[in-house]
């Protein structure tokens, strides 16, 4: 009797739904009715599968009339040997072996400075000078008796050229003449370190200690006098490179601050490796006529640690790799027109350069390489070329 009440209300439904508008898919599931929502999923399925047999009966259709649907489009490259300069970048700072804070050799009081900040001076330049101490005092007293030394052993030595006097009074002025000279000699040495000098041709960059200030010997910085003309870079790199950079290699120089590029060669490669960092210094001369670069000042550095000349280089994207690890491209054989069939070959590859890598082995030049579209081929599979961007 339940089974003959929901025969009868569904026919009713379906009467009903005749007359008016079909119900939703959420208002027959509102209805909480297995019946009536099993009926539908019933006839939705085979909507679907007649609808699947109209897609099945188009696409034979397709087939028929334009065979190359299901041909992958792809763009190709051509293979070619150029010249290939690999660049190892590293940072550095700029030096120079003239820059040099400037100490006094002899204490005392600093009486005068002649200099200024800013100031070019040459080699041997008077820079300043320091109270000697009354060094000076003694030296004009030592002269004096120098001087009376001098005019009796040259009186000594005309008697005794004449054969008269004794010798031992010849040889007594003689001695004390040549020690007070030497003593004068010492003094005048003393004298001379209360007088700054400048050990190179520069710029005085800074002045540290003013005038009338007590200054200690080797302790008291006076002033630093740079010079711009022998400027360098230093920089560590690893021990893995010390086969391919040599003295003599280019280096592209870049100063970001200064927004300025040049080109430099190493100067200088050290014979040491740092244990610490496994390192070795080297040194690049940098040219600074306008004496824009300063000490200090950061560097980036590309120097050329391997060239080709005959190098094969592609894009690093239309390379993939194998469950073996091996690395692989597409190229094209058998190419007719526009189609051709799409060969995986195993390669080699060496350095990086930005997107491009080199190529060792298992390229050829002039061979025509799968561009855009080498993830979606297979080995022997027949391709379209368009050497348009593939959307």
């Amino acid at each position: 009797m339940k089974n003959i009440y929901k025969l009868a209300l569904l026919s009713i439904l379906i009467v009903s739904c005749s007359g008016n508008k079909e119900q939703s898919i959420e208002e027959l599931i509102a209805t909480g009715d297995a019946q009536i929502i099993q009926t539908k999923k019933e006839e939705l399925v085979t909507k679907q599968q007649e609808i699947a047999n109209q897609i099945k009966q188009l696409d034979d259709k397709l087939e028929d009339i334009n065979p190359d649907r299901n041909v992958p489009l792809i763009t190709t490259i051509t293979s070619k040997a150029e010249p290939f300069q690999h660049y190892l970048e590293l940072q550095g700072g700029v030096e120079t072996k003239q820059n040099l804070v400037i100490t006094p050799e002899m204490g005392g009081i600093l009486q005068r400075v002649y200099v200024k900040e800013g100031q070019k001076v040459t080699k041997g330049q008077l820079l300043a000078t320091i109270d000697d101490g009354g060094i000076s005092q003694q030296k004009a007293q030592l002269q004096i008796q120098a001087d009376l030394a001098k005019t009796t052993f040259e009186r000594q030595k005309r008697l005794w050229d004449q054969k008269i006097g004794s010798e031992i009074q010849y040889l007594q002025a003689k001695s004390q003449y040549e020690a007070l000279q030497k003593s004068i000699n010492q003094i005048n040495q003393q004298l001379a370190k209360a007088n700054v000098r400048a050990p190179f041709s520069g710029v005085i960059d800074d002045v540290i200690t003013e005038q009338g200030s007590v200054v200690a010997p080797g302790q008291t910085p006076l002033m630093r006098i740079v010079n711009l003309n022998n400027m360098y870079i230093e920089t560590d790199v690893p021990e893995r490179y010390i086969t391919d950079i040599t003295e003599g290699k280019d280096v592209i120089v870049e100063f970001p601050v200064l927004g300025k590029t040049l080109n430099a060669k190493v100067r200088q490669t050290g014979n040491f490796i740092n244990p610490a960092n496994r390192t070795f210094k080297i040194e690049i001369a940098v040219p600074n006529k306008d004496k824009s670069i300063k000490p200090n000042l950061t560097a980036r550095l590309k120097i050329n640690d391997y060239t080709n000349e005959e190098a094969i280089l592609i894009p690093q994207s239309v390379i993939s790799e194998n469950a073996n690890g091996e690395q692989y491209i597409y190229v094209l054989k058998d190419k007719k027109e526009d189609k051709a069939v799409a060969e995986q070959i195993i390669i080699e590859t060496g350095k990086t350069q930005g997107d491009n890598i080199e190529i060792i082995s298992g390229l050829q030049p002039d061979m025509e390489i799968i561009k855009e579209g080498a993830r979606s081929v297979k080995d022997g599979q027949t391709v379209k070329i368009t050497n348009k961007k593939i959307d």
